[in-house]
């Protein structure tokens, strides 16, 4: 790349040359100087022809220093694009406020070089600190809410398995009482018919008896038997009563027996059944298990989201303590202790110590500018001084695109009007050394860009 020596004297003189300035130390020519020179040279002549003659040399001096100063215009143009439509561009940070508060505390003044982390405002805390002790002990309740969602869930496993387990014996001891009292019942069954064998055997028994003593009773009137036979007719005809009396009670107790075997069955078929909903219940105690897990999940969840809360009221007490992003120096600033801020409010701007250049050429002078060629910058605030840089990049679209209120050329009567572009031009950093402080974003410049001539 080709760099400019700013410090070469005759290449500045053709450069003022170029502008139309003419450099008095080294073109200063003085006619009597001339005429004295041209008499030396010339004969005596007549007065009037040496006059013609000095104005002819006069003419032609003139034409030569024109011409010269013509051509270094004319090679300064060629090779050479200039605008003085530049200004300091640099990166400005705002410090704003992210969350709303009261100023307590300014650590900085104006003007004032920073680092990168150094405090710069400090505001109220107290409310955001009570916030991160309400989050912290949404916290904890939520932890001891899933510690005891998750104790639910032993204890109601451990439940419903034991539950489970006294269900089943219970349906087993039923189901065998359901087996004995159904045999009982056929035993009860079986015992009835018997006793009303045994009655109807006795009864048959008793009209024999009957018969027997009414006979003997007239057969001993009549003197035909011996007294003792109808007292013993008698004796077995009470002896037989006796025994139907006996024979109806066993059926009244059989059918009694068999009433209670009856009921007991029922009642054996119905602890069955009670037992059999007990083993449910005890599978409906299981199920709970799941609900309790369900209930330990969204324990979990409500720990989860305090965590978060939590998290974010540390984030919002954070926000107290305002920071410098990056280094650089303090400027408009507009904020005082005491004062209210709120969320997004602008405080104060950082501007960085990288300066650049924005150079808007015209359209018209970009055919043979492209980044990374030389460029010479004059700022207006370092007067004499000739600052060296180079091309950097240039902008996507002209300067009027990105304007509040671009133009349309298709809407009314159209006027062509050549339009600027914006070109970034960075510094050589060791020439621009000892300079950083005397030169601020927004000073105006003028950037001259040395250009191949074909």
């Amino acid at each position: 790349m080709k760099t400019f020596d700013s410090a070469s004297t005759k290449q500045d003189s053709d450069r003022n040359g170029a502008r139309g300035k003419i450099n008095t130390t080294e073109n200063e020519l003085s006619i009597d100087s001339v005429v004295k020179d041209v008499e030396k040279l010339v004969p005596t002549q007549p007065h009037q022809h040496s006059r013609q003659l000095i104005a002819i040399v006069l003419i032609s001096t003139g034409a030569l220093i024109a011409g010269i100063l013509g051509y270094r215009w004319w090679h300064f143009a060629a090779t050479h694009q200039e605008t003085d439509n530049a200004y300091v561009a640099g990166d400005i940070n705002p410090i704003n406020a992210r969350i709303a508060g009261t100023v307590v505390a300014i650590a900085i003044q104006d003007n004032q070089v920073v680092s990168s982390g150094t405090i710069l405002i400090r505001l109220d805390p107290n409310d955001y600190e009570v916030a991160v002790q309400q989050a912290q002990a949404a916290l904890e309740t939520a932890r001891s809410q899933a510690r005891v969602a998750q104790a639910n869930i032993r204890v109601v496993s451990t439940t419903a398995q034991g539950q489970t387990t006294q269900a089943q014996g219970n349906i087993d001891a039923a189901a065998a009482t359901v087996s004995a009292s159904e045999s009982q019942v056929l035993e009860a069954q079986a015992g009835v018919p018997v006793a009303q064998a045994q009655l109807a055997q006795v009864e048959a028994a008793l009209v024999k008896a009957d018969l027997d003593y009414k006979r003997y009773s007239q057969l001993a009137q009549s003197g035909a038997i011996a007294k003792q036979q109808v007292e013993a007719a008698k004796a077995t005809y009470e002896t037989t009563i006796a025994q139907r009396d006996v024979a109806r009670e066993q059926i009244r107790q059989a059918e009694a027996k068999l009433a209670q075997a009856e009921k007991n069955k029922a009642n054996s078929q119905a602890k069955l059944a009670s037992t059999q909903g007990n083993l449910q219940q005890a599978d409906a105690t299981g199920q709970q298990t799941e609900v309790s897990r369900e209930q330990y999940k969204v324990a979990q969840a409500a720990v989860t989201q305090a965590e978060v809360q939590l998290k974010n009221a540390q984030l919002q007490l954070s926000y107290t303590v305002l920071k410098a992003p990056a280094s650089g120096q303090v400027g408009n600033k507009t904020v005082q202790v005491g004062q209210r801020v709120q969320a997004g409010q602008t405080l104060m701007s950082l501007v960085q110590p990288q300066p650049w250049i924005v150079a808007n050429f015209k359209e018209t002078q970009l055919a043979k500018i492209q980044p990374g060629q030389s460029v010479e910058i004059k700022l207006d605030s370092v007067p004499g001084r000739v600052f060296i840089g180079r091309i950097d990049s240039l902008s996507p679209a002209s300067g009027a695109k990105f304007a509040l209120l671009p133009p349309d050329n298709a809407t009314g009567n159209f006027t062509k009007i050549v339009q600027r572009v914006p070109i970034k031009v960075v510094f050589d950093p060791a020439n621009l050394r000892g300079y950083e402080s005397k030169i601020t974003a927004g000073m105006s410049a003028t950037v001259t860009v040395e250009v191949p001539q074909k």
